[in-house]
C-alpha cells in the first residue's frame, strides 16, 4: 500500500533528536562481513528498510542474518562456502548492494552482481569498479544484466589509481584488496568517514591498511581475515539532515550522537548564513532566530559539502533571505526535487547543473512526490515552512534512509503524520 506524509506549515522545530548509524557505512559493513567466515556482529544498525534489504540479499548467498531493529544489532554467521550471485530482484531497489562485488571476487573468485537500481537521481558508472578489479587480476564483462567478475586463481596486489574518488570504487577496491597476494596502493581514494569506518572494521578482522581517511591507501594482502564486532559510525547525512531542518525552520535543534567534525562544510555555510551551530558534549545544536541568509552550494567529494545534503540546501535557499546558486557536480538527475519545489511555490530555475533560487518568505502547501530519500525528507521540510497542508508521496523511499522519520518530526514538534496515499502521479 502506497503511503504519504501529511505535513502541517508553521513549525518551527525545537528539541533534540538522535542519530544512529550511517545507512551508508552500515549496508557496506554488512557486505564487508563476507571476508571472513563465521559470526560477526554488528552495532548501532539504523532500523530502515535498506538494511532488510541487504539482509536478504546476503541470506540469498547463505548468510545466516539475524537482525535485531529494536536494538540496532546485526548478528551475520558467515559459511565457509558462499553463493555468487546477487539477484536482480533485491539489487534493483539497493544500489549499495554492488558493495558485495569486491568481497565475494576475494573469497570466492567469482560474482555474478546486476547492475544496480535505486534512487532516480542520475547514473553512476561501474568503470571504475571494473578497472580496478582487473587491475588486481580479475576478469570482468557485463552479461545478461549482471556484472561478472572472475579470479579463480585469487587476486594479486597492484598499484591502482581511481580517475574519480567514487566511493563504491574505493570500498570494492579496499575490500578486494586485502585478500589479495602482496602490496596494493590505491591513489586517489574516496576519504568519507564512511569508508575509514569499513577501513576499521576490515583491520578488527585481521587486515593490514594504512591512509585511511587520506587520498592514498595501502593495502598487505593477508591470507585469512576473522569474524569481529564493530559499531556503525554515526551518520553524518542523517545529521545534516536536523541541522537543515532547524535552520530552514528556523528552529533550534541539538543533533544527538551527530559529530559536527564530520560536516564541517555545510556547518560553517550555515554558521555563515546567520545561524547559531554549536559544538556540544552529546553532538551538536543548530538554531536560528531570524530568517537566515542564502547561501552558494557546490557538491564536491568530502570533505566538500555531500551530494546527499543538496535536496535539503535546495529548500533552505528557496525560502531563505537572498539569491543562491545551487551546483551539482557529482548527479546529473538530482534536481528532480526542484520541480516539486515549484509546486509548492519556490523561486528556482534549472540551467543545466545549476539551479538559481530567490528566496520567498514563505511556500504554499500543495501534493508533491519524492524521487529518492533525500528528496523525500527534503520535501517534508518544505511543508513545514509551507502556508497549508503539504502531501508528500513517496513514503517508502524515506523509510530507505531515516527510522520513524515522521515521529522525530513530531517529537520536535512538527505535524506530520502518515497516511494511506492514493494520489496518481503520470
Amino acid at each position: 500500500m502506497r503511503e504519504r506524509f501529511r505535513v502541517v506549515g508553521g513549525a518551527r522545530l525545537s528539541g533534540e533528536v538522535a542519530v544512529v548509524g550511517a545507512k551508508n557505512s552500515a549496508l557496506k559493513l554488512m557486505a564487508v562481513a563476507l571476508l571472513a567466515a563465521g559470526r560477526t556482529t554488528l552495532t548501532n544498525v539504523p532500523a530502515i528498510a535498506d538494511v532488510a534489504i541487504m539482509a536478504e540479499l546476503l541470506r540469498r548467498l547463505g548468510v545466516t542474518v539475524d537482525d535485531d531493529p529494536l536494538t540496532g544489532t546485526v548478528v551475520l554467521d558467515v559459511p565457509e562456502e558462499l553463493g555468487h550471485r546477487a539477484d536482480y530482484e533485491l539489487v534493483r531497489a539497493l544500489r549499495a548492494s554492488i558493495s558485495v562485488l569486491g568481497p565475494l571476487v576475494a573469497r570466492v573468485g567469482l560474482a555474478d552482481v546486476a547492475v544496480p537500481g535505486g534512487d532516480a537521481i542520475g547514473s553512476r558508472g561501474l568503470d571504475l569498479h571494473a578497472a580496478g578489479l582487473e587491475a588486481l587480476g580479475a576478469t570482468v564483462h557485463v552479461t545478461h544484466g549482471y556484472l561478472v567478475a572472475e579470479a579463480p586463481n585469487g587476486l594479486t596486489g597492484a598499484d591502482i589509481r581511481l580517475d574519480f574518488p567514487s566511493v563504491g570504487a574505493t570500498e570494492n577496491v579496499l575490500t578486494a584488496s586485502v585478500l589479495a597476494r602482496g602490496t596494493t596502493t590505491i591513489d586517489n581514494v574516496a576519504k568519507e568517514p564512511e569508508i575509514v569506518d569499513i577501513a576499521e572494521m576490515l583491520i578488527s578482522m585481521g587486515a593490514r591498511i594504512e591512509g585511511a581517511g587520506t587520498s592514498h591507501l595501502v593495502v598487505h594482502g593477508v591470507d585469512r581475515l576473522h569474524p569481529t564486532r564493530h559499531s556503525v559510525v554515526p551518520d553524518r547525512i542523517a545529521a545534516g539532515t536536523w541541522a537543515f531542518a532547524a535552520a530552514t525552520t528556523r528552529g533550534d535543534v541539538e543533533v544527538v550522537g551527530g559529530v559536527a567534525d564530520h560536516l564541517r562544510t555545510p556547518l560553517a555555510a550555515l554558521e555563515a548564513a546567520g545561524c547559531r551551530v554549536e559544538v556540544t558534549d552529546r553532538g551538536f545544536r543548530v538554531a536560528a532566530d531570524r530568517r537566515p541568509l542564502a547561501f552558494d552550494v557546490a557538491t564536491l567529494p568530502y570533505p566538500g559539502f555531500p551530494t546527499d545534503l543538496q535536496p535539503f540546501a535546495l529548500t533552505y535557499n528557496v525560502v531563505a533571505d537572498g539569491s543562491a546558486m545551487v551546483t551539482e557536480n557529482l548527479f546529473e538527475a538530482r534536481f528532480r526535487t526542484v520541480q516539486e519545489l515549484a509546486r509548492l511555490g519556490a523561486d528556482a530555475q534549472i540551467d543545466g547543473h545549476h539551479v538559481m533560487t530567490h528566496g520567498v518568505p514563505l511556500l504554499s502547501g500543495a501534493p508533491v512526490e519524492s524521487s529518492d530519500i533525500r528528496s523525500g525528507a527534503a520535501l517534508v521540510i518544505a511543508g513545514l515552512v509551507a502556508d497549508g497542508e503539504t502531501l508528500v508521496s513517496g513514503v517508502h523511499h524515506v523509510d530507505r534512509g531515516y527510522p520513524r522519520f515522521e515521529e522525530a518530526m513530531r517529537a520536535l514538534g512538527a505535524d506530520v503524520t502518515r497516511e494511506p496515499d492514493d494520489t496518481w502521479f503520470e
